[in-house]
C-alpha cells in the first residue's frame, strides 16, 4: 500500500478535460506530494530536527504549436481554475515551438511495472535520533577518532502521478531512508575528516550503524599525516566514491539537449569507439527498489533499459521526445519532468557494468600510481572534454596502497581518459550513477 495522495490521478485528469474544454488542444499535469523528517544529533546532543511536507501540481497546455507551463501548491478549486485560464492564456501568446509535443495515445506505455520503489515502515523523530546517536556514539568510542561534525538519520515517502489528455494517466509511491556520519581524525594540524553514508528505498537495506561507523573511522584514520607529490605522469584509480563521477561527465556529454545545441565533447561520436574496448554502460530505469528507478517516463512512455555503450562503441543518446525530433531521432523514454518546467532528458539508474578484475588485481600491477578517494572543484569543460580537478586520496607504490596524500590536481581530457579506462568488478548500484573501481591508464599529477 502507498500513500493516500491530496490529488490523486484522477482530479489531474479532470483538470485536463476543464484546460482542453476551455480552448486547449492538448494537456498534460504532474502532481508531486511529500513528507519527510530528518533528525542530526552531533557531540552527544540533539543538534536538529527537520520536517517537511509538499504539494505541488504542473500544468502544461498546448495552444497550435505554442504550449506554456504553470505550477501551484495550492489545490484549492479556485486556484487551479485561475491556473488553467492563466496556462492557456500564456500559451496563446508564446512563440511556436514545433519540437515540443505530447506524445501520441499510441506511443504511451501500458505497461507499469512494480518497482517496489516503496516501504511503509514508519520512523518517528525519536526512532531516527536513536539512530544517528547510536552512530556518533559508535565512532567517537574509536581510538583517534577526535571529533565528531554529526550523524544524521531521516526518512521521507513521497507520491508521483501523471496524466496526459491523450489517455495516460499513472502514479507511483516511492520512499527513502537514509543515514549519515562525518568524523574527524587526529589532533592540532593533524586532523582528517571523513564520512559515511547509506540511502535505500527499503528501511531493512539501509546499513546499520555499526557499519557506517566503522566506515566512517577507517577512512578518516586512514588519511592522517598525508604526504605531497611530486608533478609526474602516472597511472591513477578512481575508487567507487569518485568513479562515478568520470560517468556523470559521460550522462552529461550524450544528454539529449546537448547534442541538439552542438555544446558536447561528444557530439560527433555517434557509433565511434569512445571508451577502451570491454566498457559497457547501461541505463536501467527498472532496477528493483534502485536508487533512480521509474516505471515510466516523464512523458509517459516506455522506459526500457538501454545500453549506451557497447564494448567501448556509443550507441544512443539520452533523448525527450523534443531533443529526438531535434535530431531527426525517436525518444528512448528518458523524459524527467518536474511541476514548473518542460520534460528534458535524464538518465536514471545508468552504471558502468563491472570487469573482471579485483581492484587488488588492478593495483597490483602498478609501480607508481595513485589512488583517488575525494575530488575538488568543478574543473570540467562539457564542451572540450578538458579534465583538471584537486584531489586527495593515498600513493600506491609497488603494487600496493601506501599512504596518503592530499593538495595535488589531476588534469587530462575525458576523450583520452575514456579510451584508456579499465574497470574492475566491484559494481555496486548505490547512488543512480554507479561505477566500479577505474583505472586510468596516465594523467597528470600536479603535485609540490
Amino acid at each position: 500500500m502507498g500513500q493516500t495522495p491530496l490529488f490523486d490521478v484522477d482530479r489531474l485528469q479532470t483538470l485536463i478535460k476543464q484546460a482542453c474544454s476551455q480552448g486547449a488542444d492538448g494537456a498534460d499535469a504532474v502532481y508531486f506530494s511529500g513528507t519527510s523528517e530528518s533528525v542530526s544529533w552531533r557531540l552527544g546532543n540533539l543538534e536538529d530536527v527537520e520536517r517537511s511536507e509538499n504539494a505541488d501540481l504542473g500544468l502544461r497546455v498546448f495552444v497550435g504549436d505554442s504550449s506554456a507551463i504553470v505550477s501551484t501548491s495550492d489545490m484549492s478549486k479556485s486556484s487551479l481554475d485561475e491556473l488553467t485560464q492563466r496556462a492557456i492564456d500564456m500559451a496563446r501568446n508564446a512563440p511556436a515551438d514545433p519540437f515540443t509535443s505530447l506524445a501520441p495515445k499510441e506511443a504511451l506505455t501500458t505497461k507499469i511495472p512494480d518497482l517496489d520503489l516503496f516501504d511503509d515502515t514508519e520512523k518517528s523523530a525519536d526512532e531516527l535520533k536513536e539512530l544517528a546517536e547510536e552512530t556518533e556514539a559508535l565512532a567517537m568510542n574509536v581510538d583517534g577518532i577526535s571529533n565528531s561534525e554529526g550523524a544524521t538519520a531521516s526518512t521521507s515517502k513521497g507520491y508521483i502521478s501523471l496524466a496526459t489528455s491523450n489517455g495516460f494517466a499513472q502514479s507511483y509511491n516511492s520512499s527513502n531512508f537514509s543515514l549519515s556520519l562525518s568524523v574527524i581524525a587526529g589532533e592540532g594540524t593533524e586532523m582528517e575528516r571523513d564520512y559515511a553514508y547509506s540511502s535505500k528505498r527499503h528501511f531493512a537495506d539501509l546499513q546499520n550503524p555499526e557499519e557506517i561507523a566503522k566506515e566512517a573511522t577507517e577512512r578518516a584514520l586512514k588519511r592522517i599525516n598525508p604526504r605531497k607529490a611530486e608533478t609526474c605522469q602516472v597511472p591513477v584509480v578512481f575508487s567507487t566514491r569518485v568513479s562515478r563521477t568520470l560517468l556523470g561527465h559521460f550522462a552529461s556529454a550524450i544528454n539529449g539537449a546537448s547534442i541538439a545545441r552542438g555544446t558536447s565533447f561528444l557530439k560527433d561520436m555517434m557509433n565511434k569507439q569512445v571508451f577502451a574496448d570491454g566498457i559497457n554502460i547501461v541505463d536501467d530505469p527498472h532496477i528493483l527498489r534502485g536508487p533512480s528507478s521509474r516505471p515510466f517516463d516523464g512523458e509517459g512512455l516506455a522506459n526500457e533499459s538501454l545500453t549506451f555503450i557497447k564494448d567501448g562503441v556509443l550507441q544512443d543518446w539520452i533523448l525527450d521526445r523534443t531533443s529526438a525530433k531535434q535530431l531527426n531521432l525517436q525518444s528512448n523514454g528518458r523524459a524527467a519532468r518536474g511541476t514548473s518546467s518542460p520534460p528534458s532528458p535524464s538518465s536514471s539508474n545508468i552504471y558502468i557494468a563491472a570487469g573482471t578484475q579485483s581492484p587488488e588485481d588492478m593495483i597490483s600491477d602498478i609501480q607508481n600510481g595513485f589512488y583517488v578517494t575525494e575530488l575538488i572543484g568543478m574543473g570540467v569543460n562539457g564542451i572540450t572534454g578538458d579534465y583538471s580537478r584537486g584531489a586527495a586520496g593515498f600513493w600506491i607504490e609497488n603494487g600496493e596502497i601506501t599512504y596518503p596524500v592530499n593538495e595535488i590536481t589531476i588534469a587530462s581530457n575525458l576523450k583520452d581518459m575514456y579510451l584508456n579506462m579499465q574497470a574492475a568488478d566491484d559494481l555496486t548500484i548505490k547512488y543512480g550513477t554507479d561505477s566500479p573501481t577505474l583505472l586510468i591508464e596516465q594523467m597528470m599529477i600536479a603535485g609540490s
